[in-house]
């Protein structure tokens, strides 16, 4: 396979994936916001920018409102990080891998980017484009997981989404603190879609820590943190299978098991008082195993200079 079509495979498992965790976000925040003061909607809608990777930075950033929020998450064409332009990204790059991509994945992508620009971008028309691209996400996914080959193209695809699931649910769990949101274990649970399987799971045990756990180490659910490495782990073992007795592995291998077995074996009273540390763990393993998958599997020759030939 090109290397060019492995990364526009990867990147669009990585966009429609963040394009669905970041209205899931938003859709969740959306309604205690718009109940707030002004004051306290800016300090909020700042923090939950910075959280998302959104915020740019500047001074500016300290006084972002409600409707600051609702556009760089949500519609800014121009800022990967929002869902407009996260969708825009996958069909670009489906575009560019139409030959790869089966017909209905690209159809699919192609009717969700000529939808988005014919939603209202206030508070209501927002809670609408929430949840018409969390369905229109989970049709592209869905059409990706029955009409496409298990072969490489697909493994790539679901390398990026994984990884991307894995860094998402992260950022939402970072958006539950008590102090800055004031989200509920409930909603926290809404967020990812985990409510029913969580009581299904826990029966009578309820509270933050319970939740909290389920959705960073649920073998079996499968936005929770460890499930989510487990599926990179797996897409990276299908792509290079090659083993070795002395257990050397690619970085993003190990960078991703890493962080894995320390969630999945450091067992601890406090959670929630060692889930900041958790999260930036877990953040900084997705984007270091994102640029080792990089540097592995799509270089570039423009990107080294021809040094010539040795007389």
């Amino acid at each position: 396979m090109l290397s060019r079509i492995a990364e526009s495979l990867f990147w669009i498992g990585r966009y429609v994936e963040r394009a669905d965790g970041t209205a899931r976000i938003l859709d969740v925040h959306l309604e205690r916001l718009n109940q707030l003061p002004v004051h306290e909607q800016r300090t909020v809608s700042a923090n939950l920018l910075a959280v998302m990777g959104a915020s740019t930075g500047e001074e500016d950033d300290d006084v972002a409102g409600l409707k600051d929020l609702l556009t760089r998450l949500a519609f800014d064409l121009s800022q990967p990080n929002s869902i407009a332009g996260a969708l825009s990204a996958a069909r670009e790059n489906a575009r560019r891998a139409r030959e790869t991509v089966s017909a209905p994945v690209w159809e699919s992508l192609n009717a969700t980017w000529n939808g988005l620009t014919g939603h209202r971008q206030d508070v209501v028309g927002t809670y609408r484009f929430c949840t018409w691209v969390i369905e229109r996400t989970a049709t592209v996914q869905g059409l990706a997981d029955s009409t496409m080959s298990r072969d490489d193209s697909w493994q790539f695809l679901s390398l990026g989404r994984s990884l991307e699931r894995a860094d998402m649910t992260a950022r939402m769990l970072a958006t539950g603190d008590e102090d800055a949101f004031k989200l509920s274990w409930a909603n926290m649970l809404r967020c990812a879609g985990a409510y029913e399987s969580f009581l299904r799971s826990r029966r009578a045990a309820f509270g933050d820590s319970f939740a909290v756990e389920f959705l960073l180490l649920d073998r079996l659910f499968p936005r929770s943190v460890v499930s989510s490495l487990r599926q990179v782990e797996a897409a990276l073992i299908a792509l290079d299978p090659e083993y070795s007795r002395t257990g050397k592995m690619d970085a993003a291998r190990r960078l991703v098991g890493q962080a894995r077995t320390f969630l999945e074996f450091h067992h601890t009273d406090d959670l929630m008082g060692e889930l900041p540390e958790h999260l930036e763990r877990v953040q900084a393993a997705c984007s270091g195993a994102s640029d080792a998958i990089t540097a592995k599997y799509f270089y570039r020759a423009s990107d080294h200079a021809w040094t010539g030939e040795k007389v």
